[in-house]
């Protein structure tokens, strides 16, 4: 993933302080009405205030060439008959000497632009290893990974790089025992990534393609391409309304644009879902900076001061681990906490619904149920949710 933090020097108190306006973006890099509102995106677009740009509302990003096709008839056709599909992609992306793929930051490339060029930042070799398995019949999973970002700078804008990386698994075992364990392989092109330690969350296609186009808005905002990076990032958030890192880009691209209005805006509107967003919460300080509100300002980097202090996932640790004691009060708490961070998390909606079952509160379990139902990401976890909420609804809960 990666946060672009515009970067200026304001006075504050007498001293030079940064400014530090973030946008996330994924470079080198989620029937039942919605529990959790989400606002309509174009309530939020001023398109009047830019200029046309040949934007495409599709990009093409997991669309395969003819030469994709290709390698897979004829340059690898017999490893895939011999090794079976699964393992005769994972040996020619690993081997140095078919597809010789190279680790490259500079732009994101759809999958047939990979493909062509044998290169690309972690999100464009993930989509074209999505492309290219799902043309051999292989089952894909796309996993965001939760990381320290990376961050470079170029002029008053800083880039925090991290990653997505993809589950691959056959239609049947594959007869590795190894193989046959996982059911699947995990791809990661994120050079040094240490899988173990790290947490990730499956996302759908709408989100990979948002955070395609979010990340194309970055790099036009990096050439100072205002109007493009506006229309590329609006398609983000069309793409997915969830994936707020592309609201917080949409924010950043008013701000540099001198949109103060909508750019405060639409970091409220991030807020308003998730009110410990750390990258909202630091956008929003650095446009009251830049405004001179100096106190309001004030309030909110101690605010991202006491976030910032607990890790990702620190607050649906905690209430796991108080559901395992049966202490259904600090888990409400805990998951209401980390729901704040993450309002999409399925996981966090589900143990909230656990703790509320506990402390016999039926209809805000069942509220909670239906938002783990919606927003879950994998057929598994869907069922499991409609079942449960089944059965509640079978309690007369309204």
């Amino acid at each position: 993933m990666v946060l672009a933090r515009q970067f200026r020097p304001w006075p504050i108190d007498g001293m030079r302080r940064a400014l530090l306006i973030v946008a996330s973006l994924m470079l080198g890099a989620c029937a039942t009405p919605a529990p959790v509102p989400v606002a309509e995106p174009p309530s939020l677009l001023n398109d009047a205030a830019f200029a046309p740009s040949a934007v495409p509302r599709d990009p093409g990003v997991f669309a395969v060439s003819a030469a994709m096709r290709n390698y897979l008839r004829q340059d690898i056709a017999r490893q895939v008959r011999d090794q079976g599909p699964l393992r005769g992609l994972v040996a020619a992306l690993e081997s140095n000497t078919q597809l010789k793929l190279e680790y490259d930051t500079a732009v994101t490339r759809t999958a047939a632009e990979a493909f062509e060029a044998r290169a690309g930042n972690c999100l464009s070799l993930t989509v074209m290893t999505a492309a290219l398995a799902r043309e051999l019949g292989l089952s894909v999973s796309f996993q965001r990974v939760f990381s320290e970002p990376l961050w470079t700078r170029s002029d008053d804008t800083l880039f925090a790089s991290g990653h997505v990386n993809i589950l691959l698994q056959g239609a049947a075992a594959t007869g590795s025992k190894t193989y046959d364990r996982i059911k699947g392989v995990v791809v990661d092109f994120t050079p040094g990534v240490d899988l173990l330690r790290l947490r990730s969350q499956e996302i759908l296609d709408h989100t990979v393609i948002a955070m395609f186009m979010n990340n194309r808005a970055a790099e036009a905002l990096r050439r100072g391409a205002v109007d493009e990076a506006y229309w590329w990032v609006r398609g983000a958030t069309l793409q997915d309304p969830r994936f707020l890192e592309a609201f917080n880009t949409l924010g950043v691209i008013y701000a540099r644009h001198g949109d103060l209005g909508f750019a405060e805006r639409t970091f409220r509107h991030v807020l308003a879902l998730e009110s410990e967003n750390v990258s909202a919460i630091a956008n929003l300080a650095g446009l009251f900076e830049r405004q001179g509100r100096k106190v309001a300002a004030l309030e909110l980097r101690e605010r991202l001061r006491r976030i910032e202090a607990q890790p990702p996932f620190h607050f649906f640790d905690l209430g796991i681990a108080a559901l395992k004691r049966k202490d259904y009060a600090s888990a409400r708490e805990h998951f209401s906490r980390e729901l704040s961070r993450n309002a999409f998390f399925h996981e966090a909606h589900f143990g909230l619904a656990v703790a509320l079952l506990g402390l016999g509160e039926l209809a805000p379990a069942h509220k909670q149920l239906a938002a783990a139902l919606e927003t879950s990401t994998n057929r598994r976890d869907h069922d499991i949710y409609a079942a449960k909420l089944a059965w509640l609804r079978s309690k007369h809960v309204d």
